[in-house]
Parts: structure tokens; sequence; C-alpha cells
């Protein structure tokens, strides 16, 4: 099956990669920010996860990259954490805030070997605080998923696609006093759905910029319902001890609905 996301990617020079699952799951990989950028259910063309609409078409997707901004090309990421470590390089100045560019757009590579996928690149981290350098291997490797929906009734019209993602971060020839970075995985999706976090207690959200409604709340015992279709940018979490560690976005549609679930 021929993407049109694929061709606009391969003509703005950007060689993507295509990775299929045995059960016909399709995702678009790009290299360039080490990207997970598309995810397909067999024999459809609607992609799972939200993309910049400037990739919509080649001249706008020329643009995108030969700017001077940061390559938001959107989909499935991994970043490092702490963000003053790595995305505030002026540190203690905070007026600066961006990605580092080992890390995105980075130099990915991209080997397959069987039904396996591996995305890694080769990185230098500066920690802005303690002033240090350190070399490290990031590696992010797709494998299939089992079908939650196997056994529902083939009759149902019911899509399914998806894949295993486990993520790597990696310090050579490390000689410095042990350092603290964590994996940061994050997953971009079309705006104006629900995102459903199941809970072990009832827990208030954090919120670190931006205004929620509170109206596009809804806050138990064991779930929160969270309606994002506010413009501007919010960024709200909640404590890890509350959260079950698997997220629902559900986005609803004229004739069709979508569901992504993250564990």
């Amino acid at each position: 099956m021929t993407y049109p996301l694929m061709t606009v990617l391969a003509q703005v020079g950007k060689r993507p990669e295509l990775w299929t699952s045995p059960d016909g799951s399709t995702v678009v990989v790009l290299p360039h920010g080490g990207r997970i950028l598309g995810l397909f259910a067999p024999q459809s063309d609607d992609n799972f996860f939200w993309i910049h609409p400037a990739l919509d078409c080649d001249e706008s997707a020329q643009a995108l990259y030969a700017s001077s901004a940061w390559h938001n090309s959107g989909g499935d990421r991994t970043w490092i954490s702490p963000e003053l470590d790595f995305f505030v390089p002026d540190y203690p100045c905070l007026n600066t805030y961006r990605p580092p560019p080992d890390l995105d757009p980075g130099s990915y590579e991209v080997t397959f070997q069987g039904n396996l996928l591996t995305l890694s690149a080769q990185l230098l981290l500066n920690f802005s605080r303690s002033k240090q350098t350190v070399a490290a291997t990031i590696s992010r490797q797709l494998a299939p998923a089992v079908n939650p929906l196997r056994t529902v009734d083939p009759r149902a019209r019911v899509a399914y696609a998806g894949y295993t993602l486990g993520t790597s971060l990696t310090f050579r020839n490390l000689t410095v006093a042990p350092l603290q970075a964590s994996i940061w995985n994050l997953l971009q999706l079309p705006h104006c759905g629900t995102l459903v976090i199941p809970t072990f207690s009832r827990s208030s959200p954090v919120s670190y910029f931006g205004n929620v409604d509170g109206r596009d709340l809804a806050i138990s015992q064991r779930h929160i319902c969270y309606h994002m279709h506010a413009e501007g940018k919010q960024k709200i979490g909640f404590p890890v001890v509350n959260v079950a560690g698997r997220v629902g976005y559900l986005k609803r549609g004229k004739k069709e609905s979508s569901l992504v679930i993250r564990n």
C-alpha cells in the first residue's frame, strides 16, 4: 500500500522506512528525529498519530525542514530527562529551552533483523548543571504486539494496529561520577480527543504550564477523563503512585472512532 506521508518525506530527502508487523500493522519510521511517525491498520491509510500539518505536501515539508525552528514532525519520540540538564543549555538562566540537537534531530540509523526494527543514534549529552559531557547511545526497537482484539467476532467493524516499543539509553566510556538520566517517551495524537487515565485512588492534577478549564476534567476514584480541545499549550501531570501505567485516548469521528492505548 502507498502512503502519501512516505511520498512527501521521500521527496524532501528524509529517507522514511516502512515496518510491517506479521499481523499487518504498518509503521512509518523517520530517522530525522528518531520518530515513529505513522501507525496504520491493515489496508488503511488513516494515521492513528498526529503529524505536523506541513507534511501534507512537498513544499510545506521542505520549508519546515529548511527552517531553524524545531522540526517537530509529530508521532512517537524518545527524549531524555531531567529537562533542566538537557533542554536548558544556559542553566541557571532559564530563558532558552531547546532539544539537544544530538537527540533531535540527531543522526539515527535504522536496522532490520527479522520482525524487529531498531532506531539508534550516538550522541554527546551535556549536563547543564554539572557541566559534564558524556557519550551515550540511544536505541528504540519495534517488535510485534499481540492483537488484543483477536477474539472479537470477525464481523465486527474493528481494525487494529500496534507495536511493542523497547527503549534504552547507554553511557559509553563513562569516567565521571555516576550520572542520572531517564528515558522520556512521548506520543503525539490528533487534537480534540479524550484522555482516559485509570487510577488507584482519587488524584488531582499538577499544572506545569497553561490553563486547563476544570470543565474539561472529570475526576473520580478510579479514573480521570481529560477532554483535550483547548487552544494553546497546557501541561499537567499526576502523581505516579496513583496511576496504573496505562492510558487511553479516544477520538470520535462522524463515521469512525479511534482508541489509542499506551502501556
